[in-house]
């Protein structure tokens, strides 16, 4: 298993956490099947009415698609098939609320997540970037979460700058994309306790509001979407070019953080 899930009845709370930290928590196959089956099992469970989601160890949250995985894709060019498309908790249609806690970095993919969360605890140490163009590939599904959730230009910034740049926890707590900071130490226990709040209150009171919230911005959201496939179709160099910049990463001056 590459997820774990700890539910504490007493609370009503279950903690998600991407189990993989050698690779940074990145996302393979299973994992995203993983995921997608854990938010759809979360769904008949009234005895958890709140989930925070974190990545294992303290270097990364996430770091998206892991790279090793491979996706036969349709030969039409009308279909495609992203292994990340439902691994988000809205994807998968719960509504109860879930709160990301991200502790180091959280990058590409991980935006597909952070993007269906309620909110972001982030540790004071953790940094958020998109390398999507860096390696010739066009930010789409990524782009169209966080301009939901940023200024315009900030998301704009990010999603273009690639690997050239990171943007601090404290610079995305000042933009809104964060809503608290913690110590590194102090990251779950404030998650935690934001989502025993929740759990605490009325669960049906609780849920209406967080569907309420995500059906004021969900037709935007979906049209923005619709158009990703073809964007991704368009614009992505093709897999064995991206693989040769990706391999050659390590040659790149080190990141500025903002």
């Amino acid at each position: 298993m590459t997820l774990r899930v700890e539910r504490d009845k007493g609370t009503g709370v279950a903690l998600v956490t991407l189990d993989r930290e050698r690779k940074h928590n990145a996302i393979d196959l299973a994992t995203a099947a993983e995921l997608s089956a854990v938010w759809r099992e979360l769904r008949h469970e009234e005895d958890v009415r709140a989930v925070v989601l974190t990545g294992a160890g303290t270097a990364a949250f996430c770091t998206g698609i892991d790279r090793s995985a491979e996706v036969p894709q349709p030969a039409s060019p009308y279909s495609a098939d992203d292994p990340l498309i439902a691994i988000g908790p809205k994807a998968c249609d719960l509504w109860k609320p879930v709160i990301a806690a991200v502790n180091g970095m959280a990058c590409g993919g991980a935006f597909y997540l952070l993007g269906e969360s309620e909110f972001i605890v982030s540790s004071e140490t953790a940094t958020y970037f998109d390398p999507h163009t860096t390696y010739g590939m066009v930010s789409a599904y990524e782009a169209v979460y966080m301009a939901q959730r940023m200024p315009f230009g900030e998301a704009a910034r990010m999603s273009l700058m690639g690997t050239a740049e990171r943007l601090s926890a404290r610079r995305a707590y000042e933009i809104g994309l964060v809503s608290e900071l913690a110590a590194p130490e102090e990251l779950l226990p404030a998650a935690l306790r934001a989502a025993r709040t929740l759990a605490g209150f009325p669960t049906e009171a609780v849920q209406g509001t967080v569907r309420a919230l995500w059906s004021a911005k969900q037709a935007a959201l979906q049209q923005a979407l619709a158009q990703a496939p073809a964007l991704i179709a368009l614009g992505n160099l093709p897999p064995e070019r991206q693989a040769e910049l990706f391999t050659g990463r390590r040659q790149t001056p080190e990141p500025r953080v903002r």
